[in-house]
């Protein structure tokens, strides 16, 4: 029997998104490490996108099953294991001499990463309770973007700063998984919110909310493409085409872009949905048009202007998409949707810069990265045609609150 906890505060639900930070802290902390390996290994721009793409199966796979495991045993049961994993991933970085060594803590990431998505931003959102679904997705996307920012960061500086670039910085990120564990097993969270539901089931929405579904996806998955695109071979675009080889202007790059993507999200709090997710497919188009002008001209300025668009562009899809779903999908099928969502943007954030990585390596990384923007951007207008009125009916003007009749009013997202 499905319960809901008592009415939470904010700070409540901050704590509730922490294990949400920590792992994607831990998600993105390699970006600006990936030369330093390439150096003392020896690998290619191929390997190395390959290498990121393991991250992507892992995650990919574990959507599968994650989130129809939590919604029928329970969030706990899926998180406390997730977080250990986690702690794996952080002890193979931390001593990786070895492709294969990377490989398998990128795959074991990614399998943390897509439960954390699933069944940890569903955990937000039962701690929020029925009538503060909005903003628990608000903070739990939030969290989703300030910890993948801040992953790179904190490589970048730590990893020239201390002594042992590598170690030190997985080191740190146990520290974080350690603090998430105690925060998983002490949030008021039901044991089982669908004991009767199957075992196993692919990541899926009701029917009255397949619409949404297809409309986050259409700006989240360019969205994500984008961001995945900056953070596997923005540093070598930063090496190669401007000259900058310092870890920590890799990191801040990537921190900048997730930056860009938490305060948008703030900003747009006070717009409907569906101009929140017109907005995110326009900033994707418009981060591809400078990241053509960045490889074509050889501007820093534009780069970083591409990064920021980016990341506008997938905390606009991630947040709508998210707010879409928690305030149409019943609670027993949310872990379910997120795991559907995601399993949407991460599908194409994993194919196209593997591919844009190996076309680099054929013809140039000043063609490869164009042609990707020009693809992307394609996407990114295509998705357009996706976010109709059929997609979003009924959504009035704020994100904060619900779409469907019938369901609890939510409370302003920045209320």
């Amino acid at each position: 029997m499905r319960h809901h906890p008592p009415h939470t505060g904010r700070a409540a639900l901050w704590i509730a998104a922490w294990p949400i930070l920590a792992v994607f802290v831990l998600s993105n902390a390699a970006t600006p490490l990936y030369g330093l390996w390439q150096r003392e290994i020896g690998f290619s721009t191929g390997t190395l996108t390959v290498v990121f793409a393991c991250y992507i199966a892992g995650l990919l796979g574990s959507l599968l099953f994650a989130g129809a495991l939590s919604d029928r045993i329970g969030r706990k049961h899926v998180l406390l294991p997730a977080l250990a994993l986690a702690a794996l991933a952080s002890v193979l970085f931390a001593f990786a001499d070895s492709v294969p060594e990377l490989a398998a803590a990128r795959l074991l990431t990614g399998v943390t990463v897509g439960a954390t998505v699933s069944a940890g931003m569903a955990a937000v959102a039962d701690v929020a309770g029925p009538a503060r679904k909005a903003q628990g997705s608000l903070l739990a996307s939030t969290a989703m973007v300030l910890g993948a920012g801040l992953g790179p960061l904190l490589a970048g500086a730590v990893s020239e700063t201390l002594p042992g670039p590598t170690s030190a910085v997985f080191v740190i990120e146990l520290v974080l998984l350690t603090l998430a564990f105690a925060v998983v097993a002490r949030l008021p969270l039901p044991t089982r919110t669908s004991p009767t539901g199957p075992r196993l089931r692919l990541p899926s929405v009701p029917a009255a909310s397949h619409g949404r579904l297809a409309a986050g996806i259409a700006v989240f998955a360019p969205g994500i493409t984008a961001t995945s695109f900056v953070l596997s071979l923005g540093p070598t675009l930063l090496g190669e085409l401007l000259g900058a080889t310092s870890r920590t202007a890799a990191g801040a790059m990537a921190f900048a872009m997730f930056a860009a993507a938490t305060g948008v999200q703030f900003a747009v709090r006070g717009l409907s949905v569906r101009r929140i997710l017109i907005t995110g497919a326009l900033a994707t188009v418009a981060s591809m048009a400078a990241l053509a002008i960045a490889v074509g001209t050889s501007s820093a300025a534009a780069l970083v202007l591409a990064a920021l668009l980016a990341g506008g562009g997938q905390g606009l899809g991630q947040l709508g998409g998210l707010t879409l779903l928690a305030t149409n999908v019943p609670g027993e099928r949310l872990a379910g949707a997120n795991a559907a969502l995601n399993g949407g943007g991460y599908l194409l954030a994993g194919s196209l810069p593997v591919a844009a990585g190996y076309l680099s390596a054929a013809v140039g990384l000043t063609a490869g990265a164009t042609v990707f923007a020009a693809v992307l951007a394609g996407l990114a207008l295509l998705g357009l045609l996706v976010i109709g009125k059929g997609a979003t009916a009924g959504s009035p003007r704020g994100a904060g609150r619900p779409v469907d009749r019938g369901q609890p009013e939510a409370a302003g997202v920045g209320r």
